[in-house]
């Protein structure tokens, strides 16, 4: 009988894959790489040597769990591509876990006294632009995912009445805007990663949240434009 379930994250520059068993959302392992652009070439050899390092093969899969974003267009594409193609030839439950929800679980757990603070993951969005969103310690959603484009009076209302932990690549633009602030705590190295995703959704399983296969599309929160070369 499957008993693990495989979740994906690649969203950002870090391309990593993890294991957990269903039964007690154990880790089993993981696997990353950090080197960007390299997902489409690495994603299924990641997931291949994870599966053999572990003494597991595909057939133990009861679920596959995806980042679904916001975060590089590409990258989520490519992640979103292989769970699909993984749950139609397996036949099993496909999971999407919001990658700035489980940015913001993977801090709150590693947080002394996590119940005082709020959680801001910050995505890079080019320019002074940001993906973000307010969770508290227990993963409930203060401020739903959003584009943010930054200033000095960001997320001033929240700051007024919260200490506000920000990370992620995207909040050194916001602690260069903000500077000092009682209620502000800036964390760096601070990556997606799928273990966060995979401990999630192991709770997603069991509540049975899974998508349609067929038609799902990672969460891209905004339009992606394209421009055509100019003629020479």
């Amino acid at each position: 009988m499957p008993t693990l379930l495989l979740s994906l994250e690649t969203s950002s520059p870090v391309c990593s894959v993890a294991l957990h068993r269903i039964a007690d959302c154990s880790l089993v392992g993981q696997s990353e790489l950090r080197l960007d652009k390299s997902h489409s070439t690495h994603l299924t050899v990641l997931i291949e040597q994870l599966l053999e390092n572990t003494g597991h093969q595909l057939s133990d899969l009861a679920a596959i769990a995806v980042s679904d974003g916001p975060g590089s267009y590409t990258g989520l594409r490519i992640g979103g591509a292989a769970a699909k193609g993984l749950c139609f030839a397996l036949d099993i439950p496909l999971i999407a876990i919001s990658t700035l929800r489980a940015l913001a679980a993977q801090v709150a757990a590693g947080t002394a006294s996590p119940e005082n603070f709020l959680y801001c993951p910050m995505l890079d969005a080019r320019r002074m632009e940001v993906y973000a969103a307010l969770y508290t310690h227990e993963g409930q959603e203060v401020l739903a995912p959003t584009p943010l484009l930054l200033d000095a009076d960001t997320l001033a209302e929240q700051l007024a009445h919260h200490s506000v932990l920000f990370f992620g690549h995207g909040a050194t633009k916001f602690q260069a805007l903000l500077g000092e602030h009682l209620h502000a705590g800036f964390l760096t190295g601070i990556e997606p990663s799928a273990i966060s995703v995979g401990a999630l959704a192991v709770g997603a399983y069991h509540r049975q949240e899974f998508q349609d296969v067929a038609y799902y599309e990672p969460f891209y929160l905004k339009e992606v434009y394209t421009t055509t070369p100019k003629s020479k």
